[in-house]
């Protein structure tokens, strides 16, 4: 997560702070909550698919509608948050987010986990950018560094250990059980945070916030997500994904008009004069795009085809996760001491060999061959995020540092939204296509192959759909060609991604050191 650090409050203004300590301890708490569910969710999908019966558009929107609403609020979320106060929108945002959390635990159907998603990620986006600003003002400027490093390091360790507490509880427990452990944390960051964070606003923040901006970008977005999964079951060529799909153009031009138009623009439309910055933005944009793409994928595939449980597939993306603790703070020194071209430019392509590596797999792959592209891919995913945040806000007037703070994190979280979708449009439309010959050259017979093209959803997600009942021979035979065209489209959807991901190799070699360089802060 990255976010954007404006000069330190004068000392004056924070007189009377209370302890900064505990303040660090509410805010880290509260930001840990999401830093866990960006990894828990991708652990319970197989289970909650189950469970609900979702299919993999469904099983889609659980990610794609927290994410959608998380990345059209938080440019929002922010501006609410310096006009009406920090402290407020912190808690609220959290209270939010455990009350979303507990009634997804106790949804009856795919429908309603979706509802909820989309409720959890407008909360997320209420105090994810009110957190770095409390902390702002509760700190003196020799110790802000420090309590930022904490700060990132909780959010780190959180989303790190995600996969592992997740599968201890859907193993152990149930898949809802992964929603109910907000509550505790939020309870525990409420009460602490209600006595200990001083409150603070910014007293130039009472202007417009353009909501014509953010209905035009919302739509546009929500459009474009809504066309992708039609097209996994329609095809691009027909009416309905092409219409969302050209209804996503005409708002996204009708927001850029009204950008271009208005006093008080949700973004500034001058930003992107600077190709640094339109570089960094758009390299962000597809770190987020490969990794949340390849994550939701992997776990299906170490679960649904491997056949390991929760735990050990948490356990098995360990070196992809936690790797990522470690190069973020390598990236920040690298990008200090060379700019963000290099690092930027061993990121992507670290993404792109990881992406291609991993497109080699095959259903029995030992694990042995894996983890060596999870390491990579998180490796690879550091360095762009922190030096691709750099390449934004060191490009950004200063006066513009928190709007392009919003940007970098409205890409990432825009990014996630199009690498589940984009993927999983692939995979589905391949899986269609091989379905049938896959299970026929695994030994089902040729006219009852044809009745399986119906599950090609369920197959899309890595699930052998036999029936109850159907001899040995023919069940095993069934589950090795749906696991066969599941592989098909796997490879196909992460060979894709390692050619974005090369594309954006090259795009990085545009991009230089801004004069504002060290305004930005990643985590």
């Amino acid at each position: 997560m990255t976010l954007t650090l404006d000069a330190p409050a004068p000392e004056a203004a924070r007189r009377g702070s209370r302890n900064p300590w505990l303040t660090l301890a509410a805010v880290a708490i509260g930001i840990a909550m999401v830093g866990l569910d960006a990894t828990v969710v991708a652990i319970a999908n197989p289970a909650i698919a189950r469970d609900l019966g979702a299919g993999l558009s469904g099983l889609q929107w659980v990610t794609n509608g927290y994410l959608l609403a998380l990345a059209v609020s938080l440019i929002i979320a922010g501006r609410l948050a310096d006009r009406f106060g920090r402290k407020k929108l912190f808690l609220l945002g959290v209270v939010g987010f455990a009350v979303a959390s507990v009634a997804i635990g106790f949804s009856g159907s795919i429908g309603m986990v979706i509802f909820w998603r989309v409720i959890q990620g407008l909360a997320g986006a209420l105090l994810q950018p009110a957190s770095l600003a409390i902390l702002r003002n509760a700190f003196p400027a020799e110790k802000l560094n420090m309590a930022i490093g904490i700060w990132g390091g909780t959010s780190a360790l959180s989303i790190a250990s995600g996969p592992i507490v997740a599968g201890l509880l859907v193993e152990n427990v149930d898949w809802q059980s992964v929603f109910f452990l907000n509550a505790p944390l939020a309870v525990a960051a409420v009460v602490l945070g209600w006595f200990v964070i001083r409150e603070s606003k910014d007293p130039g923040a009472a202007g417009s916030f353009d909501l014509p901006g953010v209905v035009l970008l919302s739509g546009a977005l929500f459009s474009l997500v809504w066309g992708l999964i039609k097209a996994q079951e329609h095809g691009f060529g027909d009416a309905l994904p092409l219409g969302f799909l050209i209804g996503a153009l005409v708002l996204l031009a009708g927001f850029v008009v009204r950008e271009s138009l208005t006093r008080h623009p949700l973004l500034p439309l001058s930003l992107f004069r600077n190709v640094s910055l339109s570089a960094g933005t758009a390299l962000v944009t597809l770190a987020f795009f490969s990794l949340f793409g390849a994550f939701f994928f992997l776990t299906l595939y170490l679960q649904q085809v491997h056949g390991m449980g929760p735990v050990e597939a948490g356990v098995r993306l360990l070196p992809l996760t936690a790797t990522f603790m470690f190069s973020a703070p390598a990236a920040g020194a690298l990008t200090a001491r060379f700019g963000p071209r290099l690092p930027l430019v061993a990121g992507m392509g670290l993404t792109a060999v990881a992406l291609f590596g991993l497109s080699r797999a095959e259903v029995d792959a030992e694990y042995v061959t894996l983890w060596p592209w999870f390491v990579l891919l998180g490796l690879g995913f550091g360095l762009v995020i922190v030096a691709g945040t750099e390449a934004i806000v060191g490009n950004a007037p200063v006066e513009l540092a928190g709007v392009a703070g919003g940007l970098q994190q409205t890409g990432a979280q825009l990014g996630g939204v199009l690498g589940t979708t984009v993927f999983s449009t692939i995979i589905a439309s391949r899986v269609g296509d091989v379905l049938v010959p896959r299970l026929t050259e695994s030994g089902v017979p040729a006219q009852v192959a044809p009745q399986f093209q119906a599950a090609e959803q369920y197959v899309a997600q890595g699930v052998a759909p036999v029936p109850p009942g159907t001899p040995a021979d023919l069940a095993r035979a069934v589950t090795n060609g749906a696991h066969l065209a599941f592989m098909d489209g796997f490879h196909t959807t992460l060979t894709v991604g390692a050619i974005v991901a090369l594309v954006g190799a090259v795009v990085a070699l545009v991009v230089r050191r801004g004069e504002n360089a060290g305004a930005g802060v990643a985590l």
